[in-house]
């Protein structure tokens, strides 16, 4: 057995007034409760240190780019990072990320229980829109304010298993968790903000957007016989609603624990990874079954080409 005691931290809304210093404070009290239940690995959401920002229209992009992290850790992370490093703890979160060349990513990172960064990834598969819609019912303005990922799907070596990342819309696309797979990836650990409602179809609330967060993330599970530790920010960030839905599921893509509610809370859950071998050496064996030579379309074009 090679368990990993996988905690799912989910934080409740940040609000726009709401300080780094405070986030942190939150995150580390989820981290404390995590550590009295022998976690090894505790896995925060998407943009965990600041409000769900991209809903949020400037004229002048740069006016958001003080959501935006220009170095990890920084002054207000790095309270996080020494507890993790007290407890010997493993953990991953996202936050906006700023380069030294001014350049703007979704990002979460990988960090080891001695507090070092060990892997970073930023979301390709950024939804949303550039300007200001006034036909929808929020804003979605991630196209506006990130750069598409720069870094592909890498995983990592650590905790004795194979790990990756993903964030929010990614889990929604197979593509993610098949390039992974192929890296023999045995745990894939994601954060997301999702509102409850479609901005684009209102009759979609939070019960179908919770259904089709399920589906993707058991569907990518069981695909590549790996464990997925999906995890939430959600409530009602100044009157905009985020789902919760914070889980984990297994390699044969059943839900081992779901927390309920919206405010923050942890889950844990003993991941043993080589509960991912079955699959791997038997439906999913991708080097008896797979058939790239056929699957050329998936890499040589974007949108739909029809039959003549």
């Amino acid at each position: 057995m090679r368990v990993i005691r996988t905690a799912a931290a989910q934080l409740g809304p940040i609000q726009k007034a709401e300080d780094r210093d405070s986030v942190v404070a939150r995150m580390i009290a989820l981290m404390d409760e995590a550590k009295s239940q022998d976690a090894d690995l505790i896995v925060y959401p998407e943009l965990a240190l600041t409000t769900f920002f991209p809903r949020w229209y400037h004229a002048d992009r740069a006016e958001a780019d003080p959501w935006f992290e220009r170095e990890m850790p920084g002054p207000a992370t790095a309270p996080l990072f020494a507890r993790a490093r007290q407890h010997g703890m493993a953990m991953s979160f996202g936050y906006a990320e700023l380069t030294p060349e001014g350049r703007h990513f979704n990002t979460s990172i990988l960090v080891d229980r001695d507090g070092a960064i060990v892997g970073k990834y930023r979301k390709v598969h950024l939804p949303g829109h550039v300007e200001f819609d006034p036909e929808r019912t929020h804003q979605h303005l991630e196209k506006r304010y990130f750069e598409p990922g720069d870094l592909g799907f890498p995983v990592w070596r650590m905790l004795g298993g194979i790990l990756g990342m993903c964030i929010c819309n990614d889990r929604r696309w197979p593509e993610t968790y098949r390039v992974m797979g192929l890296q023999g990836v045995e745990m894939v650990v994601l954060g997301f903000n999702t509102p409850s409602v479609n901005s684009q179809r209102n009759a979609e609330g939070i019960e179908e957007r919770l259904f089709h967060h399920r589906l993707s993330v058991q569907a990518g599970a069981y695909q590549n016989a790996t464990w997925v530790v999906a995890v939430a920010k959600a409530g009602s960030e100044d009157g905009h609603h985020l789902t919760g839905g914070t889980l984990i599921v297994d390699p044969n893509g059943k839900i081992v624990a779901e927390l309920p509610g919206e405010a923050d809370g942890v889950i844990v859950a003993a991941c043993d990874l080589d509960e991912t071998r079955f699959g791997k050496e038997t439906i999913f064996d991708f080097a008896r079954h797979r058939r790239p030579e056929h699957y050329g379309r998936i890499t040589a074009q974007t949108g739909v080409v029809l039959p003549e």
